[in-house]
């Protein structure tokens, strides 16, 4: 089972991606746990590539292509700006009694995606930066 979303870089969208990753899944597998997991992960690097590599540059846009084939479910989300965006594969786990007394706000969404996927890979292909997040259903 394949599927495609193409969405433009608003922050308007975001709903509309996360519609899109639990209607896509829960049609393929029922876990509500594991559907709502893939969702956040899923969003937040849609968020980050809207937020951070376009700056909500709505002109921009983002492809999401969603595979699933034997409980493998392959995610791949490309940014077509002109500006490439490659974060460490590898998110810091944060130490988090460190994290609260600094008051920080923000900064874990990569590590939390890198918990909820069993793979997580930014490349470049074609001048575009390519998110590619894998994980094993069931």
């Amino acid at each position: 089972m394949t599927r495609h979303l193409r969405i433009q870089c608003s922050r308007q969208n975001l709903q509309q991606v996360r519609d899109f990753v639990r209607d896509f899944l829960l049609a393929a597998h029922g876990n509500e746990v594991l559907v709502n997991q893939v969702v956040l992960a899923v969003d937040e690097v849609v968020a980050n590539f809207i937020i951070h590599a376009n700056e909500e540059d709505a002109s921009q846009y983002l492809d999401l292509l969603m595979q699933l084939r034997d409980h493998n479910l392959d995610v791949e989300i490309e940014d077509h700006s002109n500006t490439l965006f490659l974060p460490s594969n590898v998110a810091p786990s944060p130490d988090m009694s460190e994290y609260i007394r600094q008051g920080r706000k923000g900064g874990m969404g990569m590590a939390l995606v890198s918990r909820i996927m069993d793979k997580v890979v930014f490349f470049e292909r074609n001048s575009h930066t390519i998110c590619h997040l894998t994980k094993q259903l069931g």
